[in-house]
């Protein structure tokens, strides 16, 4: 389904937005934009179902269509969940904007972010990606970036490696006022620089859900490109809106770290998580019997065929 459309020289922002069963989520963040982005800014939405049943779809459309905000919105249908990356891909392919917005559908702008973020990466040609300050609904501030991965994380935990290294491991959980280098930003709001987006191919397909944001922040780290938090910019991010926590998303989440160390990490690194998490589930199983099923994930090396992609 497609709305009014403007031509790509017109075209600041393509903000893209995942739906997968959680369309009231998804209006309501629809709302927040158009009552919050200057007209100053040319921008597109895509919306991406992603693999939802066919009744929220069918709501999703007809509150896009009876709403005023439907005004340059195109609607896009996945017939199967492809995931966090492979459903924005599926948005990103189609967006012509010089910047791509991926947002999750629970959130709602606080001020005029897009704005923000467009002004900062304007006059910032070696940033590639940023993003804003989170707020959780009762509009207190949340982790927004983080660092990668790292054995000493893993050991020694982030709260004494940003006591002991606050500049090479800044407080996550800190108000900041004015824009920070960081290793990642959250996956819940991502503003891309579309050509940096591009050349690293975007989004890395193998990963189901979980650790994008980490994988896309090493690939721009390793061309020289650099990731800010702006957080002069704000918005809520409700959390779970479509994601539920369960063993099965735990399990997801090693599946997704384990590809992501293979990917970027020695196999000294691999081995020494590997026999971590193998410790560490065994001790717990007489507490958690569930704990066996993440055990026996990690024994095998998190093999993809796990996934919820093929569940």
């Amino acid at each position: 389904m497609i709305y009014k459309m403007k031509k790509k020289s017109e075209i600041n922002i393509s903000i893209v937005i995942l739906n997968f069963n959680s369309h009231e989520f998804t209006i309501n963040c629809l709302k927040s934009i158009e009552l919050s982005i200057d007209k100053y800014l040319e921008y597109e939405i895509i919306v991406v179902d992603n693999g939802s049943n066919i009744n929220d779809f069918k709501l999703l459309n007809q509150k896009i269509e009876k709403n005023s905000y439907r005004l340059n919105i195109k609607v896009l249908r996945n017939k199967t969940n492809l995931g966090f990356g492979g459903g924005n891909m599926i948005g990103a392919k189609e967006s012509i904007g010089k910047y791509i917005a991926f947002i999750n559908n629970d959130t709602l702008l606080l001020n005029n972010c897009f704005n923000i973020l467009f002004d900062f990466m304007e006059k910032n040609p070696k940033v590639a990606l940023c993003g804003p300050q989170g707020y959780d609904s009762n509009k207190k501030s949340i982790s927004s970036f983080n660092n990668f991965f790292s054995i000493k994380k893993l050991f020694f935990g982030r709260k004494f490696l940003e006591l002991i290294s606050p500049k090479k491991f800044p407080r996550i959980k800190k108000v900041y006022h004015e824009p920070l280098v960081v290793d990642y930003v959250e996956g819940s709001f991502m503003f891309f620089k579309a050509k940096y987006f591009r050349l690293i191919n975007g989004f890395d397909q193998n990963i189901f859900l979980y650790y994008e944001e980490t994988d896309v922040g090493i690939r721009l780290r390793n061309l020289g490109l650099l990731t800010y938090l702006i957080p002069k910019a704000k918005y809520i991010h409700f959390k779970g809106g479509s994601t539920k926590r369960s063993i099965q998303i735990k399990k997801e989440l090693k599946i997704s770290l384990f590809y992501v160390i293979m990917k970027h990490y020695s196999k000294t690194t691999l081995y020494i998580v590997w026999i971590y998490f193998l410790v560490r589930y065994f001790i717990r199983i007489p507490f958690k019997p569930s704990y066996w099923i993440l055990f026996k994930n990690i024994l095998y090396f998190t093999p993809k065929s796990n996934s919820i992609r093929n569940n």
